[in-house]
């Protein structure tokens, strides 16, 4: 008998995670690389393992991640929403705690696209009178 499989997908900036939540031992494992390989700094691994700590799960459910686009900022952002909407459908218990903490809030900021005659989205070039 196959162990129940619990899907979210989590988005943020261009990131998209494609979440699969299982019961297990704690491991993490993002694009088929360990968590510890995958994400280099400490901070992201701790945001892609704070909806388990607003549960009081830490080390109950193992995660299968596929994540595309952005940077790693972005796609441990998008990862955590996935987890939160993943857990969401393996208790619905869940919902008050993960949304106190807005992880099931899509954060929708995105980039703002580059305009014509501007250097950026916003900065115009330096104006010459002369």
């Amino acid at each position: 008998m196959a162990a129940t499989k619990y899907y979210g997908t989590g988005r943020r900036k261009k990131s998209i995670a494609r979440v699969y939540v299982t019961p297990g031992t704690g491991k993490i494992v993002v694009n088929g690389k360990d968590i510890d390989e995958y994400f280099g700094l400490e901070t992201l691994k701790v945001i892609v393992r704070q909806p388990f700590a607003a549960i009081g799960a830490d080390g109950k459910f193992d995660v299968m991640a596929n994540v595309h686009g952005g940077g790693l900022s972005g796609q441990a952002g998008a990862i955590r929403h996935g987890i939160s909407r993943a857990l969401l459908q393996e208790d619905d218990e869940n919902r008050a705690a993960l949304k106190k903490e807005g992880f099931l809030t899509r954060d929708s900021r995105m980039k703002e696209r580059k305009k014509y005659g501007l250097k950026k989205a916003r900065k115009a070039p330096q104006f010459s009178k002369r």
